[in-house]
């Protein structure tokens, strides 16, 4: 039942506090103000990411690999998928990439009773007004951290994928337009398998990429607790830059060239995985694939993309999209196989 007649207290599994930067607004109008962005030059591009970067490293310790994909996924317009054990700072990283563009942030716990309304918004019957009003869901924001996503039904799974997709959401026969920038970061429970749901392949396939963060080594866990032993460095964090800032990076990234040898790289790398494996890269994989390398020239300094960058964002892109034949290899076995044996012509 999508219409209530009264409007609830609290807004379930959703984490109200976890607000950044000013609130969204479910409207048209800042996306299509963002539509026609100027891009930045590529040199201040770059810099925009470093600076972002430098100041996410004041919260997260030792894992500047991972905050650089998810920046490649940001302003390769993708989402990004965490799959690791909890407490090893994944809402920290979400937060404070936030934080630093200065963008509306939300976390959702999925739970087994979360309805999809949760997600994606309500109407709410005014008695004041006599009106149904609709109150956007924590899908209404710029980052979305979506925490044990699996612990939910696919159902309620599935209120995610118009949203990733689409950059909207549909709520009784009326599509409303999501934020601009907007960027899912799921995290995927594998330590309670008798207590999850398998997400989909469709759902999957529609992450730009997927990662572990992994525990920390000795040196950064015992800074870490030097950090934290007071007031813990995500409260003092400040914004180094705007999201238009960010919408303007993300513009800049769409104009990197990709010449014809690098997208026939691209497709051979791909059509590799689908004769080598049960079920191979979609081509939702190989695009995806094309805008990390973008973001990854951007972040080199670079208006166009080398295979270089294909190499190095290829198995982050591919790997999780990739079914192998047998048990004892994985996605990322096939997709190194790929590098390996594909020619760079």
């Amino acid at each position: 039942m999508s219409d209530a007649e009264a409007e609830p207290e609290t807004e379930p599994n959703v984490d109200e506090e976890a607000d950044t930067g000013t609130a969204a607004d479910p409207v048209a109008a800042e996306r299509d103000g963002s539509a026609g962005a100027a891009p930045l030059p590529v040199s201040e591009a770059a810099d925009l990411v470093d600076r972002v970067a430098d100041n996410v490293s004041q919260v997260i310790v030792g894992n500047d690999a991972a905050v650089e994909h998810i920046l490649v996924t940001v302003l390769g317009r993708g989402h990004l998928l965490l799959e690791d054990v909890p407490g090893v700072g994944k809402t920290m990283l979400a937060r404070s990439l936030a934080t630093s563009v200065d963008c509306a942030f939300k976390r959702v716990q999925f739970t087994p009773d979360l309805l999809p309304s949760d997600v994606t918004g309500i109407n709410v019957y005014n008695q004041k007004s006599g009106e149904f009003e609709f109150r956007p869901g924590p899908v209404f924001a710029n980052i979305v951290l979506g925490d044990e996503i699996n612990r939910a039904p696919p159902k309620t799974q599935s209120a995610l994928l118009e949203a990733m997709e689409e950059g909207q959401v549909t709520v009784d026969g009326v599509t409303r337009e999501l934020p601009d920038p907007f960027t899912v970061i799921a995290t995927q429970n594998d330590v309670e398998p008798g207590r999850t749901y398998e997400l989909p392949l469709a759902e999957i396939d529609r992450f730009m990429k997927k990662l572990r963060l992994g525990y920390p080594n000795r040196a950064d866990e015992t800074e870490m607790l030097g950090r934290t032993a007071g007031e813990h460095p995500i409260e003092s964090l400040e914004s180094v830059a705007t999201t238009e800032e960010l919408r303007r990076a993300r513009a800049t990234v769409g104009e990197v060239g990709v010449s014809e040898p690098v997208r026939e790289y691209v497709t051979d790398l791909a059509t590799y995985t689908r004769e080598h494996a049960q079920l191979g890269v979609s081509p939702r994989g190989s695009i995806a694939l094309v805008r990390a390398a973008q973001a990854r020239a951007v972040i080199d300094g670079r208006d166009y993309v080398v295979p270089d960058d294909v190499q190095t964002e290829a198995p982050s892109v591919f790997a999780h999209r990739v079914r192998p034949r047998t048990g004892s290899e994985s996605g990322l076995d096939v997709v190194e196989d790929a590098l390996s044996s594909v020619a760079v012509e």
